[in-house]
């Protein structure tokens, strides 16, 4: 097959528009387009008088050859390369060690499931609960205020990407196109076959929950096994060597090969590997406030009269200001249509983030708007991120009123430097609520000082974005992992092997599907690793 990439289209194009749009592109008949497949539709709006629909395509033609040919110095047209998964190796029934994930979030649910159908049969172990339980749990805190340590938005199957807008894009280099066997993985477990081909693909929340049921059943009918509710307080290492993990119930896991599959709030766990000997690495992350507007003014800001076209959905943004101070503030997880939610995973912490469903349909669109920062920042060990995070936290929720409820501010008032007493127009979508307040302590001086000057620049971007009913929240500062648990090129650590480190806890992901990738990789590295000089090849 051939790819044909940029064939442009309008907003309101035919179904026939884009098989007569591939076969002018080519100079061919349409009827010589055997099959047609889009491999990917974006839409480019930078002119929102007239958005239009970008294709690439892959077609079967007769004679792809010859086609191919005539198009030599043309980078729009060429052959479709092979995106199918090809696993390392089959382990052979006769194997009797068992590999053990640590976490089951999207990296330790896609290096369990390349661990299952490479028939390596593992166990994995989760601090928190099943998703739907874990779920009952989350609207705990977000209904009555009442917080569960071990099962809330951070711990518990599927990870924190559970409660979040389900995004399901990247930017990072993919050679072996993983990328596209988690997308397929996700498509065979019950998402939309849509998330295959849209340029900036998610699921939402309440999808998330049901997919990750079935991938969890896939790995058991393999021979894998899930335990819940089950925390590692310690590594067993012998002379450089994992050789297994023990439970907070006492139990030890006898284990050659374990991937940590940690999320970036498994703080305990991270003191533990630390107090182990595990090198690790203090790393840069970002911390700020989660803004709220009104959906419909981001719509007319990025779609103009086609603001509210079905074709376009809820408008999203990205957004980036360097500072004069040397900072730099920018949108992070934009969430159209969604909501802000209560993310802590400690008592007497409040932390936000940002969840959408599918259908993206609630009156506010929120982001966070944070600010880079550095182990500069935070000197004194690869734990002083995670010191400065909690006492962030921590000051939230004195600001807050020490009720789970978040400090929050109007955007006008955070700009003029004076305390909010009352909300404008728009209703803050957190819960269990708000408390109007000054957001001037709730960071650092220099978080503060750039934020204050990135608005008004945003607000030249996005007109509206400024606004002084518009509502910020705090506090963000779960943006990344503050650390990293560094690995060698095989993914082991560089300092014990057999220890594979993986995700965004370990400071390797940042969202849904780097995460599976990076999970499918590491497992690769166990695979090769277990069936070196045993292993059947495929």
């Amino acid at each position: 097959m051939l790819r044909i990439s940029e064939i442009r289209l309008p907003l309101e194009h035919l179904p026939a528009a884009l098989p007569a749009a591939v076969a002018a592109r080519l100079g061919i008949a349409e009827e010589h387009i055997r099959e047609l497949s889009v491999f990917r539709r974006s839409c480019d709006a930078r002119k929102a008088s007239a958005p239009t629909f970008i294709y690439s395509v892959d077609v079967a033609l007769p004679d792809e050859t010859a086609v191919l040919a005539g198009f030599a110095d043309d980078p729009r047209v060429q052959p479709t390369p092979d995106m199918r998964y090809h696993f390392v190796g089959q382990a052979p029934v006769s194997l009797a060690t068992r590999p053990v994930v640590v976490g089951f979030g999207p990296a330790g649910i896609f290096a369990a499931l390349i661990l299952a159908q490479s028939g390596l049969r593992p166990i994995v172990v989760e601090r928190g609960k099943a998703v739907r339980e874990r779920t009952q749990d989350t609207w705990g805190l977000w209904r009555r205020k009442v917080l569960d340590p071990e099962s809330n938005v951070q711990f518990g199957e599927g990870g924190a990407g559970t409660f979040s807008d389900g995004k399901l894009y990247s930017q990072i280099k993919d050679p072996k196109h993983h990328g596209r066997k988690v997308l397929e993985e996700f498509v065979k477990a019950g998402a939309p076959a849509e998330i295959l081909y849209v340029s900036k693909p998610h699921i939402g929340t309440f999808r998330l929950v049901g997919m990750v049921e079935q991938m969890r059943h896939e790995i058991e009918q393999l021979g894998g096994e899930i335990r819940f509710q089950q925390r590692v307080t310690g590594l067993q290492i012998e002379a450089g060597q994992v050789r297994g993990v023990t439970l907070a119930s006492g139990e030890e896991l006898r284990a050659g090969h374990v991937i940590l599959a940690l999320g970036h709030s498994a703080r305990d766990t991270f003191a533990m590997l630390h107090r182990a000997g595990v090198f690790m690495e203090a790393k840069p992350f970002s911390i700020g406030f989660r803004i709220e507007h009104p959906q419909s003014l981001i719509d007319r800001a990025r779609l103009g009269p086609h603001a509210g076209n079905p074709l376009l959905g809820a408008a999203d943004y990205k957004l980036v200001h360097h500072c004069r101070n040397g900072r730099s503030v920018y949108s992070f997880c934009m969430c159209p249509g969604g909501t802000v939610v209560a993310a802590t995973s400690e008592l007497n912490r409040v932390v936000t983030n940002g969840m959408s469903q599918y259908s993206r349909n609630e009156r506010n669109a929120n982001a966070g708007i944070v600010v880079g920062i550095t182990p500069l920042d935070y000197p004194g060990g690869p734990l002083a991120g995670i010191e400065l995070q909690r006492d962030l936290e921590a000051r939230a929720f004195e600001l807050g009123g020490r009720t789970y409820e978040a400090p929050a501010q109007l955007v006008g008032d955070f700009l003029a430097g004076r305390p909010s007493t009352a909300l404008g127009t728009v209703v803050p979508s957190y819960q269990p609520g708000v408390r109007l307040t000054d957001l001037a302590s709730a960071l650092p001086d220099y978080a503060i000082d750039a934020i204050r000057e990135a608005l008004p620049a945003f607000d030249r971007q996005i007109r509206g974005f400024a606004m002084p009913d518009a509502v910020l929240t705090g506090v963000e500062t779960r943006t990344s992992s503050p650390l990293r648990i560094t690995r060698g090129k095989d993914c082991q650590s560089v300092n014990v092997k057999g220890l594979y480190p993986a995700g965004e806890g370990a400071g390797y992901a940042g969202g849904i599907l780097s995460a599976g990738v990076d999970g499918i990789r590491v497992a690769e590295a166990v695979t090769r690793e277990m069936l070196r000089g045993g292993a059947v090849k495929v």
